[in-house]
C-alpha cells in the first residue's frame, strides 16, 4: 500500500511540474504594496520604481514565481519540492539570499537561500490544515539588506482520498408499524467524509444495504430507508438488523467505505382477535361460599401486546346470569367469575354460563379480518355444605302489654335446617342483649315468654337476639334480632306537670294578680318582679295561677283531664277553679281582701282525673302565698321577717347600707384601741418585778420579764468583776477571747465614762445583734450625791416614794423626773 501511494503521488507530481513550466507568462495580475504584481505562469515580477514613474507609467516586473501546491500524505525518502523563488535582480553571482517566514517556515517548509527552492520536510494532512501563508524576501548576501519588499504567497495542500466515510450517530434504532404498505419510510442515516468535498470525488458518498434485504431498501444518495416488503407481521418476526454501507469516490472502485447497523423494530397493531385456550371450563363451588368470592378464571389469549391485547369479558347467556358475574383483570388479562347471590344446593346443583371475550381497542383497518371476539362455555357445579339454620323472617317485631302476666307468651320465632339431613334446632336468648333476664324462650319451639314485669314508662322497647343452633352440629348457629314493644295501659294517675306555687298581693286592686312557676324562696329573700295584667276574665274573680297536668301514660286519643276541688272545699270562700280549653286549669281568687297578718299561706287541694279505662285520679295541693306589694303592683316581700324592709329598696341597696354600717363600726373600734394605747404610761410597774426598766418599742429583746437577758448582779459593784460575761440575749455564733476585766476603780469613778465604755464594747461585739440595745444597769457608781437609784434595796412601797427630788439632781435627771412625775399625776387622776 505505501509503494502504491508513493507511485500515485509521483504520477500526479510530474504533470504538475510540467504545467508549472509551460503556463503562459501572464494569467493573473493584482496590486500589492502599491506595486504591480504579475503572476506569469511560474514567474511573478515586481519592480520598484520612483514615485513619478509609479504615477505616470506601469511598474516593471521584478519578482516572478508560481502559486504553489503540495500533495498531502506524501512520505517519500527525500523532502518534496514545493516550488522555487527567483528575482531578476539575481545575476547568478550568488550575492542574493532568499528568506522565508510565516506558517510552518523552518519546521514544515525549508528554503534553499541560494537557489530559492522550497521543500516540504514533513508529512502534511489537509484535514488538519488546508493551506499555509508565507512571506518571501530577497536580501543582500553580505549586508542582509532587503533588495525588494517582502511579499506573501500561499501554499495549498492538495487533498487525496485518505479518509473513509463514518457514521457518527450509529448504530441506529428505528420502529415501523407492522402490516405497513410497501415503501413506508422507516428512517434515514447520515455519514460524513473528512476529505475535501470540492476537489475530486473523495467526499462524494453513495449508500447501499449490505444486510437486511429483501425487507428494506435505501436511497443511494439521501440514505432514506424504506420497507421493501408489504404486511410484515410482528407476530412472525419483531426485529430486523440492517447493515448499511457508505462509499466515497461516488461508489466507484478504489473508494473507501464505512458501515453501520440499523435495528428496526415492528410495533404492534391490533390485527389479531382474542382466542380462548379451551372451549369448555369446569368449576365447582360450595353452596356456603361468601358473596363476592372468585369461583374461577377464564383467559382468552391475544397475540397482540399492550392495549391491543386488552379484552373485556361478559356473560352473554346461561341459567346463572343472575347469580354470577365476570370481571376483567387488567394485569393478567383474564376474566374472574364471582358469586353475586347465595347458592342453594337443595334448590339447584349446577349452572351453565356462556362467556365472551372481546378486544377493547379495535383497529378499523383490520376489521375485515373478522370479529375481534371469542366465546367459551363455563359449567359450575354447586357442592353441598352444612349450612346454619335459617329463620323464617330476617327480623321479628312483637308487642306485649305492660301489665302482661309473668310467663305469658309474647310471640314465637321459627327456624329450619336447610340441609337435606334437616337437623333439629335449639333456640336460646343472647343474654348480652337481655342483661336483666326479662324474657325466656322455649328451646324447642321458640316461644318467647315474659320473665319479669314490664313498665312502659321505664322502657318502651326491648331488643333481644335469638340464637338458633343445630343439635347435630353446634358450630352451625344463626342469629335473628327481635324487637319487643311494650304497649301502654292506664296505670299512672295524672299529676301537676311541675310543683306550682302561687302568689297574690294583699289588699290588691280588682283585676291585679300574677302567677309564676314554683320557685324555692329562702328565708329573708325578697321578690322584685311586677305582676302580669290578666284581662278578659270575670270581673268578680281574678286568676292568680294557671296550672297544667301530666300523665305518664299515653292514651291513643290523647290526654283529657278533669279537675275538681275536694268535696269539703267545694264552697271555698277564697278560691275557685276553672278548666281551660287547652286542658289546663286556672285558679281564681273570689275577693281582694287578703291580709297576710291574718293568714299568710293558703293550701288548695285539687283532684285531677284522667279519661282512661278505668280512670285514675290523684290529689295535688297548690300553695298560695299572700305577699306585700307596692302601689304599682311590685312584690316586696312574702314573709313576716321582711316587714322592716323599707319600701322601694332593692337588694343591692340593702347590701350597700349594711357594708357602710360595718365599716363605721370598724373605724370606731380602731379609734378606741389607739386611744387606749396612747394613754398607757411609759413606765411599767409590776408588783412582782422590783426592777425599773426603760422600754423602747424598737428593741427586739426578750422583754422586761426576760431575766436571762443580762445579769444585773454583776453590775452592782465593778470591783467584783474578774472577767468577761457574754451577753445572754442572743446565742453567740463566734468564740472569742474574753476581754480583760476592769481594774478596781476608786470611789470617785465617773458613771458616764463607765457607760460609754460598755456601749463601745457592745458596738464592737461581733456576737451582738445589728441594732442598738439600751441596757439597764442597777449600779450608778460610787460617790454619787444621789445615791443608788435601784429599787432592789428599797424597803418602802411605791406609794410611799416621792420623786420630786429628782428635779434637784441636775439636767441629767430632768427627763427621769418628768416621767415619774407624770406617773404620779396619772395615779391621782
Amino acid at each position: 500500500m505505501p509503494e502504491r501511494l508513493a507511485q500515485m503521488l509521483l504520477d500526479l507530481w510530474t504533470p504538475l511540474m510540467i504545467l508549472w513550466i509551460t503556463l503562459p507568462p501572464c494569467i493573473y495580475m493584482a496590486p500589492l504594496n502599491q506595486s504591480q504584481v504579475l503572476m506569469s505562469g511560474s514567474r511573478l515580477e515586481l519592480n520598484r520604481l520612483s514615485e513619478e514613474q509609479r504615477i505616470l507609467s506601469r511598474s516593471k516586473r521584478g519578482w516572478v514565481w508560481n502559486q504553489m501546491f503540495v500533495l498531502e500524505e506524501f512520505s517519500g525518502p527525500e523532502p518534496i519540492l514545493v516550488g522555487r523563488l527567483h528575482t531578476d535582480l539575481d545575476p547568478g553571482s550568488k550575492k542574493i539570499k532568499y528568506i522565508l517566514s510565516g506558517d510552518g517556515a523552518g519546521t514544515i517548509f525549508q528554503i534553499n537561500d541560494i537557489t530559492g527552492d522550497i521543500h516540504a520536510i514533513k508529512r502534511l494532512d489537509r484535514e488538519e490544515k488546508a493551506e499555509y501563508t508565507l512571506t518571501a524576501q530577497a536580501v543582500d548576501w553580505e549586508t542582509n539588506k532587503p533588495l525588494e519588499p517582502p511579499s506573501e504567497f500561499i501554499i495549498k495542500v492538495q487533498d487525496i482520498n485518505d479518509n473513509a466515510p463514518e457514521f457518527l450517530n450509529g448504530p441506529y434504532h428505528a420502529t415501523v408499524p407492522e402490516m405497513s404498505i410497501l415503501g413506508t419510510s422507516v428512517t434515514n442515516v447520515t455519514a460524513t467524509d473528512a476529505d475535501d468535498p470540492v476537489y475530486g470525488n473523495s467526499a462524494k458518498l453513495v449508500y447501499s444495504i449490505l444486510e437486511g434485504q429483501p425487507y428494506f431498501s435505501i436511497e443511494p444518495e439521501t440514505a432514506i430507508i424504506k420497507t421493501a416488503l408489504p404486511n410484515m407481521d410482528r407476530e412472525a418476526k419483531e426485529e430486523y438488523v440492517v447493515v448499511i454501507q457508505a462509499k466515497d469516490m461516488g461508489g466507484h472502485s478504489g473508494g473507501l467505505s464505512g458501515t453501520t447497523t440499523l435495528t428496526v423494530t415492528l410495533t404492534d397493531v391490533n390485527d389479531n382477535p382474542p382466542k380462548f385456550s379451551q372451549s369448555l371450563y369446569h368449576f365447582s363451588v360450595p353452596e356456603d361460599v361468601v358473596l363476592g368470592t372468585a369461583i374461577g378464571r377464564v383467559k382468552a389469549n391475544d397475540q397482540d401486546i399492550g392495549e391491543n391485547a386488552q379484552s373485556s369479558y361478559d356473560i352473554i347467556d346461561g341459567d346463572g346470569t343472575a347469580l354470577f358475574e365476570i370481571t376483567s383483570d387488567a394485569q393478567a388479562q383474564d376474566g374472574i367469575i364471582r358469586l353475586r347471590k347465595p347458592l342453594d344446593f337443595e334448590t339447584k346443583k349446577s349452572y351453565t354460563l356462556k362467556v365472551e371475550a372481546a378486544n377493547i381497542h379495535v383497529d378499523p383497518r383490520f376489521s375485515g379480518r373478522g370479529p375481534f371476539k371469542d366465546t367459551a362455555t363455563v359449567k359450575i357445579v354447586v357442592e353441598d355444605a352444612d349450612e346454619p339454620p335459617v329463620f323464617s323472617s330476617p327480623t321479628y317485631l312483637l308487642e306485649v302489654h305492660e301489665n302482661a302476666a309473668l310467663n305469658s307468651v309474647i310471640g314465637q320465632v321459627t327456624a329450619r335446617d336447610p340441609d337435606i339431613t334437616s337437623s333439629p334446632i335449639r333456640f336460646s336468648i343472647d343474654r348480652h342483649t337481655d342483661l336483666e333476664r326479662q324474657f325466656n324462650i322455649n328451646a324447642d319451639d321458640g316461644k318467647i315468654t315474659l320473665a319479669t314485669p314490664l313498665d312502659r314508662e321505664l322502657s318502651v322497647w326491648h331488643n333481644i337476639t335469638i340464637i338458633a343452633t343445630e343439635i347435630r352440629n353446634h358450630s352451625q348457629i344463626s342469629r335473628v334480632p327481635v324487637a319487643i314493644k311494650v304497649l301502654d295501659v292506664n296505670d299512672n294517675a295524672p299529676e301537676f306537670a311541675s310543683e306550682y306555687e302561687a302568689f297574690l298581693c294583699e289588699n290588691g286592686k280588682p283585676g291585679q294578680a300574677f302567677f309564676r312557676t314554683y320557685l324555692h324562696i329562702q328565708e329573708g329573700d325578697t321578690i322584685g318582679f311586677k305582676m302580669d295584667e290578666i284581662d278578659g276574665l270575670n270581673k268578680m274573680h281574678k286568676v292568680i295561677q294557671t296550672v297544667s297536668a301530666m300523665d305518664k301514660d299515653e292514651p291513643k286519643n290523647g290526654h283529657y283531664f278533669l279537675y275538681s276541688l275536694l268535696p269539703e272545699m267545694a264552697n271555698n270562700p277564697n278560691f275557685t277553679i276553672k278548666k281551660n280549653e287547652d286542658n289546663s286549669l286556672s285558679i281564681l281568687a273570689k275577693h281582694n281582701g287578703f291580709n297576710r297578718q291574718k293568714q299568710e299561706v293558703y293550701l288548695l287541694p285539687i283532684i285531677i282525673s284522667d279519661s282512661g279505662n278505668p280512670p285514675l285520679s290523684s290529689t295535688s295541693t297548690l300553695t298560695i302565698r299572700v305577699c306585700g306589694c307596692s302601689t304599682d303592683g311590685v312584690v316586696q316581700s312574702c314573709n313576716v321577717e321582711a316587714y322592716v324592709l323599707p319600701i322601694g329598696l332593692s337588694m343591692g341597696a340593702l347590701i350597700a347600707i349594711l357594708a357602710c354600717i360595718i365599716l363605721l363600726l370598724v373605724i370606731v373600734v380602731l379609734f378606741v384601741t389607739l386611744r387606749r394605747h396612747k394613754n398607757e404610761p411609759l413606765i411599767i410597774k409590776d408588783d412582782e418585778d422590783v426592777r425599773e426598766n426603760i422600754i423602747r418599742y424598737d428593741d427586739e429583746g426578750g422583754g422586761e420579764e426576760d431575766t436571762e437577758a443580762f445579769d444585773i448582779a454583776t453590775l452592782q459593784n465593778p470591783d467584783g468583776i474578774n472577767g468577761f460575761l457574754p451577753r445572754k440575749d442572743i446565742k453567740p455564733d463566734l468564740q472569742f477571747m474574753p476581754r480583760q476585766g476592769l481594774a478596781p476603780v476608786p470611789n470617785g469613778v465617773d458613771v458616764d465614762e463607765f457607760i460609754n465604755v460598755r456601749l463601745h464594747e457592745a458596738d464592737n461585739d461581733p456576737t451582738a445583734p445589728p441594732y442598738d440595745s439600751i441596757q439597764i444597769y442597777g449600779y450608778e457608781g460610787r460617790g454619787s450625791v444621789a445615791g443608788s437609784l435601784s429599787s432592789l434595796e428599797s424597803t418602802t412601797s411605791d406609794s410611799d416614794q416621792n420623786f420630786d427630788y429628782l428635779s434637784d439632781w441636775g439636767p441629767r435627771f430632768k427627763r427621769l423626773g418628768e416621767l415619774y412625775s407624770v406617773g404620779e399625776s396619772d395615779k391621782e387622776t
